[in-house]
């Protein structure tokens, strides 16, 4: 049986161009409410990845999300935000994209066809059989991640595959493949819409459950998190006077003096890791 791409079908909608901005933005909100319910179905193959990730992080383990085009910038997108968001060394989670970072902004001819540059890429960030590759393709069909994940299952790394097509080449060099099956998209072929709306949520699932299963939040709070910015002081130090009842200025001058919610909370009980 012919692997055929769902997300490549026509749209179930026509006549674009001659539809009313109302009319485009009322199609294109339908759509959209199919992409929770799909991502809902992959709970459970989330749920394994998730697990599997925990385990070996406690080892060493890192996550690297591998993708093309849309697909790379988001998972790119994902890891770039843990750090600030956690306050986890940049090196856990890291996001690989086809073309290297010029692609961010770019389209670069070609980067996505070659089979092997995705291991490639792996190999110079020392990926290890603690690692856990993450690969994200919208078709399932792109070699830099089918070939990245063939190789990286071979070494021993855990391996899962995003996608938005059943039974697509990405899935089957894949330990748990996550098949978020949206539909075709509102304009026909355009990955970038529902698919990609489904990719980010899932990547946020992924990155947010692990976060929280490592420790690195408490109760709701990112009591981790990197202080970059005033709004960032101001919110940590509301959560110091929350959690130690110390008045603003006072939680306000602990919070800068340790670097973060949870070591300034954990100083002044005199905890120490």
């Amino acid at each position: 049986m012919a692997f055929i791409k769902i997300s490549e079908q026509p749209s179930l909608y026509n006549d674009l161009e001659k539809k009313t901005v109302h009319e485009l933005l009322t199609e294109i909100n339908q759509e959209d409410h199919k992409v929770a319910d799909a991502v809902q179905k992959a709970i459970p193959q989330i749920e394994k990845l998730v697990t599997g990730i925990v385990e070996r992080m406690k080892r060493g383990g890192r996550i690297f999300y591998m993708g093309a085009g849309t697909s790379g910038r988001l998972g790119v997108l994902d890891a770039s935000e843990i750090p600030p968001t956690f306050g986890m060394d940049p090196g856990w989670i890291i996001g690989l994209i086809a073309g290297g970072d010029y692609a961010l902004r770019n389209a670069v001819e070609n980067a996505e066809d070659d089979d092997t540059q995705g291991w490639k890429d792996l190999q110079e960030h020392n990926i290890t059989p603690n690692d856990t590759v993450i690969g994200i393709a919208a078709s399932g069909t792109t070699p830099y991640v089918v070939g990245a994940l063939r190789d990286a299952r071979a070494y021993g790394c855990l391996t899962a595959a995003i996608t938005s097509n059943p039974d697509a080449p990405v899935s089957h060099e894949a330990h748990i493949p996550i098949e978020m099956i949206v539909g075709p998209e509102y304009v026909t072929g355009s990955s970038r819409m529902k698919s990609g709306t489904g990719q980010k949520l899932i990547c946020n699932m992924i990155s947010t459950s692990v976060m929280i299963q490592m420790g690195r939040v408490k109760g709701n709070k990112m009591v981790n998190m990197q202080l970059t910015n005033q709004k960032l002081v101001d919110r940590g130090t509301r959560m110091v006077v929350d959690e130690l009842g110390l008045t603003y200025d006072e939680a306000k001058r602990l919070l800068l003096l340790h670097g973060s919610v949870k070591k300034a909370c954990d100083a002044y009980r005199g905890i120490t890791e």
